[in-house]
């Protein structure tokens, strides 16, 4: 494609050193406002990176990662003929997919219902409380769902009292997937909503008005205006989720399954976390970690490559 001037004069500005050192004069204290946060990602994202050799050596705790010998795909090859790993791949991905169907157009549908409350003191407080299960960590909202899913609790308590028998939800394969992604909405579609509402209130008010004028309702606007103005920010947050299929959620299933789900709920990190800090089986555990980021990876850029294709640069991370 032929250079256009404005990127030729762009890329002649910030080649001389000069301009260069100015920018970093006039910015720099918000540069200082961004080291610390850069040297957190340095030391806990970046440094343990080294430690993926594990998956590719039989680590010795006496001689540590450096001594330990080469064994090259040895625990790939283990992971591969292992069958427990491939159903703990199965249900990452059955709980991530159903966490994802239903579970990503809930803060949408919720940002933009919540846009269309004409009562300022009442949104605010819809929102609050929306947000709350956020800030609560899974240790405690799971013993409340395990409390309400008890043979004491209120769901059973209820089944009593229109003459049903009572139900093991926690310890039911048939329920407890379905639990897992409800409770997993109910914890974060508040939170979710806030990247949609505030990509709602950047849209130009004139596009509503000439609607209004055109005749069209609320319904109508939401439907023509509202959601198509999303979509940009849906398009990437669709490619940042599917980053994370594989991640179905370690804090929550953790804190919530027990043997009798094991085999519909063991998902790859409870599996690593077993294999790798419970029986101290470092490399394997290393290598089905790896083999998940990688997964992950493709992922991301296979979405955006899709994404890229069907709706432009635009609405792409890169």
């Amino acid at each position: 494609m032929p250079d256009t001037s404005s990127a030729r004069d762009y890329r002649q500005a910030y080649s001389k050193p000069s301009e260069r050192y100015k920018r970093f004069i006039k910015y720099r204290m918000l540069l200082l406002m961004l080291l610390p946060g850069f040297i957190f990602l340095i030391i806990f994202n970046y440094i343990p990176m080294y430690g993926l050799v594990l998956a590719f050596k039989e680590f010795k705790i006496t001689g540590g990662i450096a001594e330990s010998p080469w064994v090259g795909l040895k625990y790939f090859n283990k992971a591969f003929d292992d069958a427990h790993f491939y159903l703990v791949v199965k249900n990452t991905l059955i709980i991530s997919f159903y966490k994802l169907v239903f579970g990503f157009p809930v803060p949408i549908l919720f940002a933009v219902l919540l846009n269309e409350l004409s009562s300022r003191r009442f949104k605010k407080w819809v929102q609050t409380i929306s947000y709350l299960p956020h800030f609560i960590s899974w240790v405690v909202l799971s013993g409340i769902f395990i409390t309400i899913f008890s043979l004491e609790g209120p769901i059973n308590t209820m089944l009593q009292a229109l003459g049903r028998l009572p139900i093991i939800f926690m310890a039911d394969e048939q329920y407890f997937r379905s639990i897992l992604v409800v409770t997993s909405i109910y914890q974060s579609f508040g939170w979710g909503s806030i990247i949609f509402l505030a990509a709602i209130a950047g849209i130009d008010p004139q596009l509503h008005e000439a609607a209004i004028m055109d005749g069209a309702g609320r319904f109508k606007r939401m439907i023509h205006i509202t959601l198509p103005m999303l979509v940009p920010v849906i398009s990437i947050m669709m490619i940042l989720a599917m980053g994370s299929i594989l991640d179905a959620g370690f804090d929550q299933i953790f804190n919530m399954y027990n043997s009798q789900v094991l085999n519909v709920s063991d998902i790859i990190d409870t599996y690593v976390y077993r294999i790798g800090l419970i029986n101290a089986n470092y490399s394997y555990s290393t290598a089905v970690g790896m083999f998940k980021s990688v997964v992950a990876l493709i992922l991301v850029l296979s979405v955006n490559r899709i994404v890229k294709m069907i709706g432009g640069n635009e609405h792409t991370l890169w």
